[in-house]
């Protein structure tokens, strides 16, 4: 049976800025739909970054989701009744998701300030290429590398299997 397809989404550009990545990445923030709090959370954050970096804060959100972005990352795969963490390439579209992920979860799980300057903080780190979500992607980085063996074993895309 083949897998079902799937549509590209297309997404909202945020108000302010007039950004379909920003867009995303207020929307990751946003909990049980409240979108207009995820926005006051992602723009004080940026107001923040702009006061304590002194540049320009997009510049800074731009710098932060690229270097916390991973170009490699495991998947478990089955072959011969052993599961093997093959290394594969990372796409351009999970890039950008895992980034934002490492990024809102660095700063949820900090405790006692508001989340405002817990993301502000971790969105400057990351820039800096510092902080919990980078040592996440370097983490990661690191177990492809020590998987590098069973490469061989990765699904190639011109084969349909």
């Amino acid at each position: 049976m083949r897998k079902k397809r799937v549509y590209k989404k297309y997404h909202q550009a945020d108000t302010k800025f007039d950004r379909i990545d920003l867009g995303r990445f207020i929307n990751s923030v946003m909990s049980d739909g409240k979108k207009s709090l995820a926005e006051r959370l992602v723009y004080a954050a940026l107001d923040k970054v702009a006061k304590e970096t002194k540049e320009e804060p997009m510049a800074v959100f731009e710098r932060a989701i690229e270097n916390a972005s991973p170009q490699i990352e495991v998947v478990s795969r089955r072959v011969g009744g052993a599961n093997y963490q093959v290394p594969q390439e990372v796409s351009t579209g999970r890039r950008f998701t895992l980034a934002v992920r490492w990024i809102i979860g660095a700063a949820r799980a900090g405790k006692g300030k508001p989340m405002a300057d817990k993301l502000a903080t971790e969105l400057v780190a990351a820039s800096k290429n510092e902080g919990t979500a980078i040592k996440k992607k370097q983490d990661m980085h690191r177990m492809a590398e020590a998987n590098r063996a069973f490469a061989h074993f990765a699904r190639s895309r011109t084969t349909s299997s």
